[in-house]
């Protein structure tokens, strides 16, 4: 996997080649819809196509895994939960690749500030946050140990 300095400044067009890269070790023998990630870890490590972060199907359509949850899945493997950007690339050529929605609560996980670089295959892309694309998303936070989560939800505070 690649390593950026912690204090380097990311090129997102360098994120976005990498996951790229990542789409052409998709495994999709049923949709033929290639898709690749990169995520970068807060430390500088980026999970890319060395890693094989892309999507992989399955006969059993629902136990198939999308690039993104296969990204941050491995870096999470390794010892990564802090996450400041990921790259998301598909064979589409007319609009950008956007993550699904159990992707996007995936992603919510680990911040709702992350930096989401939706691509298209040209290598253009469109910078949005997780809550961009998921707002008034339920995260950790709505979670509190020994207390009744429900009426936790941010639509329910004043």
């Amino acid at each position: 996997y690649l390593q950026w300095m912690p204090d380097s400044k990311l090129i997102p067009e360098a994120l976005v080649r990498k996951s790229q890269e990542a789409r052409n070790q998709a495994y999709c023998p049923y949709s033929k819809f290639r898709v690749g990630a990169a995520v970068l870890a807060s430390n500088g490590t980026v999970f890319d196509a060395l890693k094989k972060c892309c999507n992989v199907e399955n006969a059993c359509y629902t136990a198939g895994l999308c690039a993104e949850r296969t990204a941050i899945s491995k870096a999470v493997s390794e010892g990564h939960t802090s996450f400041k950007a990921i790259a998301i690339t598909s064979d589409l050529e007319d609009r950008f690749t956007s993550p699904c929605g159990a992707c996007r609560q995936f992603m919510r996980e680990f911040g709702s500030q992350l930096d989401v670089h939706l691509s298209k295959s040209d290598g253009s892309y469109k910078l949005m946050t997780v809550e961009e694309l998921l707002p008034y998303s339920f995260g950790p936070e709505d979670l509190r140990t020994g207390e009744n989560t429900v009426g936790n939800s941010k639509l329910t505070q004043q």
